[in-house]
């Protein structure tokens, strides 16, 4: 089994970590440097660091705060929020990121996936995808989860990959912040149906909910920010009981 890998996610508003429900009530949740270097100690595999109002402020991603968190981890660094064109991307990874995450800008334009993978390789594109269930279906939305869109979530996953992106994170709107588990029904359907990775987002409330994902529901990955922001769970702790469950994770 290939390893699995565990990926705190810095939700960045103003400079600062915030976590919130349902993509709303954002409350401060920290220094995002101290929070990826601690995070980096304990043993993610990688990390996330998403500029959440960059697209809806009409703006570019922070990128001197990217600079001073790439300079305080040594895993790998994948960073979204803004993000329109190859100049954005090399922007970013001079600035220290392995790995770039789009949205909004791959719905609006989706050739800009193939643009980036022909120019960057489909290893540094990640491509996220926030889906709401709206009227018995998963519908894609964009601008932060602000906006819906009239896409559905499963053939746009399914585009994408054809189109070179290298993973997708796949946040369920419905489950975020809610600690009450993953979207296991949806996170398998994807699984089944994509040869790419895929990085299961919101509702991580326990270790059981990682196992549960992982052993049953096909994820590669799975991305969680508020049980790690205020130490409900902490990543060493997690990762022995998924080794003593039979995932495969990495040990420092």
């Amino acid at each position: 089994m290939l390893t699995k890998r565990i990926i705190p996610c810095l939700d960045i508003k103003d400079g600062e970590t915030v976590k919130g429900v349902n993509f709303v009530n954002l409350r401060s949740a920290g220094d995002p440097v101290e929070l990826a270097e601690k995070y980096s100690q304990q043993g993610a595999d990688e990390l996330v660091f998403l500029d959440i109002t960059a697209t809806v402020e009409k703006r570019k991603t922070l990128t001197e705060l990217v600079k001073k968190v790439a300079q305080k981890i040594n895993i790998p660094f994948t960073v979204g929020g803004g993000i329109s064109s190859k100049e954005d991307v090399y922007a970013l990874l001079k600035a220290g990121a392995d790995k770039v995450s789009i949205n909004s800008s791959a719905i609006r334009r989706p050739e800009l996936i193939n643009e980036l993978s022909n120019e960057f390789g489909a290893q540094c594109v990640v491509v996220a995808i926030d889906t709401r269930w709206v009227n018995g279906e998963h519908i894609v939305h964009v601008k932060g989860g602000r906006e819906a869109t009239e896409v559905r979530t499963i053939p746009w996953a399914n585009e994408v990959q054809e189109r070179g992106a290298g993973e997708i994170l796949l946040t369920s709107m419905d489950h975020d912040g809610t600690k009450n588990g993953f979207a296991l029904e949806l996170t398998s359907q994807l699984t089944k149906t994509l040869n790419i990775p895929v990085i299961a987002s919101g509702g991580a409330g326990n270790a059981d909910h990682f196992e549960e994902i992982f052993k049953d529901n096909g994820a590669d990955a799975a991305l969680a920010a508020s049980i790690f922001h205020y130490g409900e769970v902490l990543i060493p702790d997690l990762k022995k009981q998924l080794q003593q469950s039979g995932v495969t994770v990495r040990l420092n």
